[in-house]
């Protein structure tokens, strides 16, 4: 990783960091469509469907596992996840962070799991217009 990236995803966590304060409903819907539009990979991920108050810790693990396993080498996925730990580890989002570890349902394709945060961010987004 050059200076300049790091210098790059520095300056990302300190923005993530202000804007969570808002859940940041509209970044995490804008940066999830993106991935979605370049994801096409049928991998399986390890989470589809989360225990109602468990969606957050589900979201860290599973950009957390696409990450480790260079599923998409996308900047959009790591300030995912980074968004997604600090709303997690802040208590922000409270209806999805009633539970700090991630208790599966289901589990499905990385496409699957990317539609699922972007649907459970619309929701929150319809919720406050």
């Amino acid at each position: 990783m050059n200076a300049s990236m790091l210098s790059y995803i520095l300056l990302s966590c300190v923005l993530l960091s202000v804007q969570a304060q808002n859940c940041q409903v509209s970044e995490i819907i804008r940066n999830t469509r993106s991935l979605l539009n370049k994801t096409q990979e049928s991998c399986p991920c390890r989470e589809t469907a989360a225990t109602p108050g468990h969606e957050l810790a589900c979201f860290v693990e599973g950009t957390k596992h696409m990450l480790e396993h260079n599923m998409t080498s996308n900047i959009k996925l790591l300030l995912l996840n980074q968004s997604f730990q600090i709303q997690r580890d802040r208590n922000l989002c409270e209806s999805l962070t009633r539970g700090k570890k991630c208790e599966y349902k289901t589990k499905g394709t990385v496409r699957t799991f990317l539609e699922k945060i972007l649907k459970t961010y619309q929701e929150i987004h319809k919720s406050r217009v």
